[in-house]
């Protein structure tokens, strides 16, 4: 017979105290949330990929998690997304890899227990972009044991992006701060990384930049101001829409309402002119500058315009069918995901007014890119395929994160 004693003291082994009700055996005991047991299996296999393509040897100091790790990672992170503290809702982002002092490394003379509650706690020293919760292992246990700023080759990295919703990264082996992601966690929804979907010959150096493809250094550079602005257009939170347009054209002209209020003359570059005397940290703090002005003109109803050379056109723009084009009637979407379908969608199916108005632009201007920003959270690129001689939706939204 189970007496009253008997489940107090089962109890207690797995809550030592009630700030800390975690299991004790963070990577022994079953995960809690389901999802974290599901996908632990698939992100293993991803890693061990990795390891396998990039040629590294087994001996050579790259970790890939086993499966109870990723699971209990992935449990306690899920649990401390849904805590708050002191009314804040946490922002983390945990790595896996051995205590190492380094320049930019913080090691606890105290290491911390690894649960929901000390991740919580801990949250607002790892807030900052770069700087991680340094997690590792001993005993059959994992522990916190400092902030990491320098992460090896496939380190596996989860970040807790808001209640709910985490995010499983790899770091990239050649790029400094640079991370590819692997899964994406919302409650009980997930969805893995499939770089191999349908038409990614076709997709944009944007696209490619964000799933680790390898791509030339120009379009590199390219993709990456991309990308950036992608994330200044999503974190204001009302919906934007950026069209991209070959320099030293005024083709687009032709598919917006004129007069446009807000052009630009003379046009305003987004990438400082580099000289001698301009240091690195210098022009990569100015290209942050101009990005995030063109984040916040990009709230303003209407498109924003810029030239595939960086350089600001307009925003605020209204756009029209061009006179001489047809309307678009059927687009074509994807998602970079395991299991993610090939849609053809009617054009009027596909989103608001501003998904609409991206597809009919791209329609008409089919050396043109399109980004359109959701209020929903949603990010899609929209490009004209040769292939299928129509309208390409990319959904990415789940790279962004």
């Amino acid at each position: 017979m189970f007496s009253a004693g008997l489940a107090f003291n089962h109890i207690l082994s797995f809550c030592i105290d009630y700030r800390n009700c975690y299991p004790i055996q963070a990577m022994i005991s079953e995960p809690t949330y389901l999802a974290a047991k599901m996908v632990s299996h698939t992100v293993r296999q991803h890693f061990e990929q990795q390891r396998t393509l990039l040629g590294y040897p087994s001996d050579d100091g790259v970790y890939v998690p086993d499966i109870q790790i990723i699971e209990a990672i992935i449990d306690a992170a899920f649990w401390a997304s849904l805590r708050r503290e002191e009314g804040y809702e946490p922002k983390i982002s945990l790595a896996l890899l051995p205590p190492e002092p380094t320049e930019h490394n913080l090691i606890f003379q105290r290491r911390q227990r690894f649960t929901p509650y000390n991740l919580v706690k801990l949250s607002p020293a790892v807030v900052q972009p770069g700087i991680h919760l340094g997690i590792w292992f001993e005993d059959d246990n994992l522990h916190i044991w400092g902030t990491a700023q320098d992460l090896p080759p496939l380190c596996f990295v989860l970040e807790v992006v808001e209640a709910g919703l985490l995010v499983v990264k790899q770091k990239q082996s050649d790029q400094v701060g640079k991370f590819i992601n692997v899964a994406v966690l919302k409650g009980d929804q997930i969805k893995i990384i499939d770089e191999t979907q349908w038409g990614m010959s076709e997709s944009p150096d944007m696209l490619s930049a964000l799933l680790g493809f390898p791509i030339s250094a120009r379009a590199d550079r390219s993709a990456n101001v991309l990308v950036q602005l992608a994330m200044g257009m999503r974190s204001h939170g009302r919906g934007a829409l950026l069209l991209v347009v070959p320099q030293n054209s005024s083709a687009w002209l032709h598919s917006v309402v004129k007069p446009i209020n807000y052009l630009i003359d003379p046009v305003f570059s987004l990438v400082p002119n580099g000289n001698g005397e301009t240091s690195s940290h210098a022009h990569t703090e100015a290209l942050h500058k101009a990005i995030t002005a063109v984040g916040g003109y990009s709230a303003i109803d209407g498109a924003t315009v810029i030239t595939k050379d960086h350089q600001l056109l307009a925003f605020g723009a209204k756009i029209a069918r061009s006179p001489n084009a047809l309307p678009v009637e059927k687009i074509m979407l994807t998602e970079p995901i395991a299991g993610g379908a090939i849609q053809q969608l009617d054009a009027t199916n596909i989103g608001g007014t501003r998904h609409l108005a991206a597809a009919q632009f791209v329609h008409d201007q089919r050396d043109s890119l399109a980004l359109v920003a959701s209020q929903d959270g949603t990010f899609t690129v929209f490009s004209w395929s040769e292939n299928q001689e129509m309208v390409h939706g990319h959904r990415i939204d789940t790279l962004l994160m």
